[in-house]
Formats: structure tokens, C-alpha cells, sequence
């Protein structure tokens, strides 16, 4: 039987004599992605969705206006939960529903997107029991929809500037929620605009004139039944997007709006009916809704690029472009250099943005077990971690993806590439939940603490340990017998390490000859954020070395080892100006890696489809006639062209009305 399970009777030829390339199991690589628990259930639902008309698009989305796209995921999210007992083992399990979800509905958003994400973490981060019992349980049996409104029209990564303020009446016993300005106003929350009833808001707690900062209030803002904006309260959609126009993003305003005091999640903070503040063990506490999101966004950040990378693989085993031996015939074009340089360092990317989006969710877990019993010591941990992954991760794979879609020519240009909708929702990560300067600048303000516990010989944390081992002066990459990755890795260790130290000491030097530590933070703002980038860079190098590590069977060991060579090898490269400053790294050394890279380019060539099918995307998750499971392109491509609106008629009427009359006067000025 071959090892690769994607192939079926009817496929096109080219792909099949591919996949029975694979040097490994399909299923068992799909297992190290996803866990084998997981795998088996993905490959389970997506043929239950096929079954499942009534899950299906009722048209390409592609051919929808906004209004059509809202109300199509309306319909579907609504007959997904009808289903989800028929469909999921275990509705609780986020990364099964997150599966059904992209099955179903695809990545352009629906009614619950935010709810699930956001609203629902935040209400059991941050909830205490008495307000769980009354709104998670309502909200987790779809009662109500909710969404989370954090970041306002004039301020957005700036937590301390958000001007919505919930001033305490203490006659009432209520907060007064107030939009001050037109900058106040909400901006950005998905599911705001036209379809949440209730939101969890970000507001500045005022207490007698004082400010305590910004503190998360359940807030409901449209009446359950008529769903009608309540009294003192404005709210909207923001309008069309680059992407992602199935979510009603939306604006939020509120004219001395009141709640009970009650409504302010108390778990943590909490007000007394005379006015008493209680502050939360840790100042950062407030922040799990978003540390949770970014520790999610990691891993489906991976899968975007995994979407991409099996898109445009697929596609470049089915095009043929010239000729490499002239009178050979025409060659796909993944059998040129370029071809394979561009893609499988970016396959390489999705592969450790995967294996690391799931090591962190699991640290969120232990964070949260933590929090429960009122340990907080990982928090600065985690968040300082997420911030630098979730700027890195969205860049590079934003990055990546364009790459993705230039390799694909023309035709990845089009909607039908499914590559064009895919990067306009993964590039907002690059924004949302923080944008990736100030999360690079938060990272930084960790090490830099770090760098003053290191010098004390203490560490602040394991992610960080790395610092206070001695350093190596050269690098021994191409010293050692052929095939030990060991010392590229330690490149990895000992650029970010050089750089940390590096900047740390510039701000100090500036400090002593009497710059304010703000202006010398200012100074060196870019110096930071490429320290945090690459200590960022070396986490998910260390990451992918553990996971490889961890893998028994030999080939799938091989396989993923293919890989992570070529991502050591492709990313030193792009950071070897480092390592030549202080000269860990000589000439010879950064040749032997560039040949390298070359060598995997050949190496991993055979398994390419076979790797890209072990992410097992249905059809139905990808919507791309490019990179279709079966490979039969053209003609799709074809018959997709023929659904476009604009062929409902051989002639529309604006020739008629603007073409016609102009070519007829040119006629008839010719003929005078």
C-alpha cells in the first residue's frame, strides 16, 4: 500500500507518480503535526462535512457581497451547531471545533468567531463563580453571542491610553461606562458590528476622581430580542476590509451607559459596594484574554502558511514552464532551484510555527492551572514569549505566504488560487492583539531584565537560561562530521545571545553619560526590537529541534529532520550578518551552509507533496482550484472563470451606456 494516503482512482497522473515518492507515511507525519488523537478525528469530520449539504457553500464565496457573505456564515455557523453532536467527538475541544469551523465556513470569519476566542477565555480567565454561573454557561450554550472590545479608534497596543472610562457611582452601586471622545470609541471587534448582543469591554476604572487602569466589564449592548441597540449605547460595522468581510467588525460607543457594579469581572480585581479596590496578584493578569489569543494565533498562523505551502506545491507539480535541457520537453516547475528555494524553506516555516503554536498553548494551560490557584510566576513568562512569537510568526508568514503566491504566476494572483483570501487574513495578525513593534518592544523590556538578573548569576526564567551559558568565540559549522546540526543551532544561541548583551550594554552607556532611560530606550528602540526578533528566531529553532528529537518512527524522524536542516541552514543565511560582525562565522563557514541548503533543496524534492499532504487540508478547508487534492486544474480553473457574475450576461450595461455611444462618435468622426 503506498505510504502516501492522499492517493485516489482518477487523479491526475502527475500527482499520483509523486506521491508514490513518499519515503514515509502520510498519516503517521499527520500525527507528529496534529497528535494522532487529533489527526484521526480531522480526517473523520471533513468527510462528515462532505456529506453534510447543508454545511456547503450555496455559491463561490468569491462571487458574494459582504451582505451575502454575513448571512451565507450565518446560516452555516447555525446549522454547525445543529450538527455538532452528529459531526465532533468532543465540542469542547477547541481544536476540533477550530477544524469544523474552517470545514464548514473557511477563514473569512461567522457570528461566533470572536465568542469562541476571545469572549469565552476571557469569561473563564476572569470571571469569578458567581458571575461564571451567570454568564459562561448561557454564553457557552449559545444563549447569547459575544464578542470582546478592547481596542479603540485612536488607541490600540497602548493599553494604559484606552479612554472609555467606567466611573463607580457609589449611590447605585453601578459603573457608569462613558465614550468621552470620538477617538474612545470601540474600533476593530469582530462580530461587533451587526451581531453580538453582549461584549466584554476594556474601560479606565474610575473610583472617587482615581484612575486604576484598564478592567474587563461584561456589558450588554443589544437587546436579546429585538436586537436593537440599547439605550446610550452606538454600534456598527466599520466597513469592507482588505480581508476577511464575513466578520462584521464593528465600532462601539457608550453616552453614560450603566451597568452593576457586578458586571466588572472580578476574579482577580475587584471593587467593593463602598468603593474599596482590590488589586489582582499581578499587574498583567488582565492580559490572559490576549495571551491566550496569541498563543492561538501561533499555531493557526502556521497552518495559513501550511495552506499556502500546499497550494502552491501542488500547483507547481501540475504546471509545466520551459525547458532546463534544451529538446527535453517542458519541466514542472518545481524541478527549478528557484522553485523549490522559494517554497520549502516556507514548508519548513509552517512546520515549526505548527510545533510551536502547540508547545505554547500547552504552557498557556499550565499558566492558567497556575493562575487557579493563585501562582502567577509564568505569566511575564508567557507573555513576554507571545509577543515576540506572534510578531515573528505573522511576519514571516505573511512573508512566506507572498512567496507562495508569486510562485504560482499568474494565476495565484486570482481569487482561485485560494492564496489571496488566506494572506488577507493572516496579515491582520501582523496588527491585531498587538501590533508587532510594540510586541517586539515588550519582549525586549523581558531580556533586558534578564540581562540585569544574568549579571547577578541568577536567570529570570527557563526561556532565558541560555544567557548565563559561556559563550563560544567560532562557530564550529563545517568543522564537525558531516550531518551534525549541533552547531547551527548554537549559531542560533549565540547571535541572539551577542545581540541581547550587545544592546543592553549601549543602553547602559548612554544611561551613564546622563541620557533618561526613556530617551535611551528610544535611541536603541531598533536595536531591541532585532534582539527580541532573534531570540524570538532561536525559540522556534530550539523548538523544532525538540520536536524532532521526540519523534520515534525512524523515516518520520528523517523526514521532519530534512526539514528542520533546511530551516537551519535557510534562516542562519538570513541572519549571518550577525554572526560575521564579531567573526563567529567566516567566509568558508557561510559557503558550506549555502551548499547545504542546496543539497535539502534536492533531498526533501521526492517527499514535497507528500509533506505538504500530511498537513491532510480538505479541499473544502483550502477552497483553491490550484491546489486542489486531486490536481485537476485547468478545467476547474475554467468552470470556477464561469461562475463570475459579470458572465450572467454576454453584454452589460454599461457598454451600452458609456462604450457604445463613445466608439460611435469615434466612428462617425472618422468618416467626416
Amino acid at each position: 500500500m503506498p505510504l502516501n494516503k492522499e492517493i485516489q482512482p482518477g487523479d491526475n497522473d502527475e500527482l499520483t507518480r509523486e506521491r508514490l515518492q513518499a519515503t514515509f507515511d502520510t498519516q503517521q507525519m499527520a500525527a507528529a503535526l496534529w497528535g494522532s488523537d487529533l489527526a484521526r478525528k480531522r480526517r473523520e469530520l471533513a468527510k462528515k462535512v462532505d456529506k453534510l449539504t447543508v454545511l456547503h457553500d450555496s455559491k463561490d464565496m468569491s462571487f458574494m457581497t459582504r451582505e451575502e457573505k454575513l448571512s451565507e456564515n450565518a446560516r452555516k455557523v447555525v446549522q454547525m451547531f445543529a450538527h455538532v453532536a452528529d459531526i465532533v467527538e468532543d465540542p469542547s475541544d477547541d481544536a476540533e471545533m477550530f477544524h469544523l469551523s474552517s470545514n464548514a465556513i473557511g477563514h473569512e470569519g461567522h457570528p461566533f468567531g470572536v465568542h469562541f476566542v476571545m469572549f469565552i477565555p476571557a469569561l473563564k480567565a476572569q470571571a469569578d463563580d458567581e458571575q461564571r454561573e451567570k454568564w459562561l454557561m448561557p454564553a457557552l450554550g449559545l444563549q447569547l453571542i459575544g464578542t470582546y472590545a478592547q481596542t479603540e479608534l485612536g488607541h490600540g497596543t497602548n493599553l494604559r491610553a484606552l479612554e472609555t472610562m467606567a466611573t463607580f457611582d457609589k449611590a447605585t452601586d453601578e459603573f457608569v461606562i462613558h465614550t468621552p471622545t470620538v477617538t474612545a470609541l470601540k474600533w476593530w471587534p469582530g462580530s461587533l458590528g451587526k451581531s453580538s448582543n453582549h461584549a466584554v469591554v476594556s474601560a479606565n476604572l474610575i473610583i472617587d476622581g482615581k484612575s486604576y487602569g484598564h478592567h474587563n466589564f461584561m456589558v450588554q449592548i443589544r437587546d436579546e430580542n429585538t436586537h436593537k441597540p440599547l439605550k446610550g449605547i452606538t454600534v456598527g460595522d466599520i466597513g469592507p476590509k482588505m480581508a476577511y468581510n464575513a466578520s462584521d467588525n464593528g465600532f462601539l460607543g457608550f453616552d453614560h451607559h450603566r451597568i452593576p457594579r457586578r458586571n466588572m469581572l472580578m476574579r482577580h480585581a475587584k471593587v467593593d459596594k463602598n468603593g474599596v479596590y482590590t488589586k489582582p496578584p499581578h499587574a498583567k493578569i488582565g492580559y490572559s484574554a490576549m495571551v491566550h489569543v496569541r498563543s492561538v494565533m501561533i499555531g493557526h498562523q502556521g497552518m495559513f502558511l501550511g495552506s499556502a505551502s500546499t497550494i502552491a506545491i501542488r500547483y507547481s507539480l501540475v504546471r509545466r514552464q520551459g525547458e532546463i535541457k534544451e529538446g527535453s520537453g517542458e519541466v514542472k516547475i518545481l524541478d527549478y532551484q528557484t522553485q523549490q528555494h522559494r517554497l520549502f524553506p516556507q514548508l519548513a516555516r509552517a512546520y515549526v510555527f505548527m510545533f510551536a503554536g502547540k508547545e505554547v498553548r500547552e504552557l498557556y494551560q499550565k499558566v492558567l492551572s497556575d493562575m487557579e490557584k493563585g501562582e502567577t510566576t509564568l505569566l511575564a513568562d508567557l507573555h513576554a514569549l507571545t509577543s515576540g512569537l506572534k510578531s515573528v510568526v505573522t511576519h514571516l508568514c505573511v512573508a512566506g505566504m507572498e512567496q507562495c503566491r508569486m510562485a504560482c504566476g499568474g494565476h495565484g494572483y486570482s481569487r482561485a488560487s485560494g492564496i489571496p483570501e488566506i494572506w488577507g487574513v493572516a496579515v491582520g495578525g501582523c496588527t491585531y492583539e498587538g501590533e508587532n513593534m510594540v510586541m517586539l518592544l515588550q519582549l525586549a523590556r523581558y531580556l533586558m531584565k534578564a540581562v540585569k538578573e544574568t549579571k547577578k548569576g541568577k536567570s529570570l526564567g527557563r526561556l532565558v537560561d541560555y544567557l548565563l551559558l559561556p559563550q563560544d568565540r567560532h562557530s564550529l559549522i563545517g568543522r564537525v562530521p558531516q550531518g551534525e546540526y549541533g552547531p547551527h543551532l548554537a549559531a542560533f544561541e549565540h547571535i541572539a545571545r551577542r545581540q541581547i548583551f550587545k544592546v543592553a550594554d549601549e543602553l547602559t552607556k548612554l544611561q551613564d553619560k546622563g541620557m533618561s532611560k526613556e530617551i535611551a530606550w528610544q535611541k536603541k528602540a531598533v536595536e531591541l526590537q532585532r534582539a527580541a526578533r532573534l531570540h524570538t528566531r532561536f525559540y522556534l529553532a530550539a523548538c523544532f529541534h525538540r520536536k524532532v528529537q521526540s519523534v520515534v518512527d525512524g523515516r518520520i524522524r528523517e523526514a521532519l529532520a530534512d526539514l528542520y536542516h533546511l530551516h537551519l541552514n535557510y534562516e542562519l543565511l538570513d541572519m549571518v550578518n550577525y554572526a560575521l560582525e564579531d567573526a563567529y562565522l567566516k567566509a568558508d563557514q557561510v559557503d558550506f551552509i549555502r551548499e547545504d541548503m542546496y543539497r535539502l533543496l534536492e533531498t526533501i524534492r521526492p517527499n514535497a507533496i507528500s509533506l505538504v499532504d500530511a498537513f491532510e487540508f480538505s479541499d473544502r478547508e483550502l477552497r483553491s482550484v490550484l491546489g486542489r487534492r486531486d490536481g485537476h486544474v485547468y478545467e476547474n480553473l475554467y468552470k470556477w472563470a464561469k461562475e463570475s457574475e459579470l458572465n450572467r450576461a454576454d453584454v452589460l450595461p454599461y457598454f451600452d451606456k458609456y462604450l457604445k455611444p463613445m466608439m460611435l462618435a469615434a466612428r462617425q468622426r472618422s468618416n467626416i
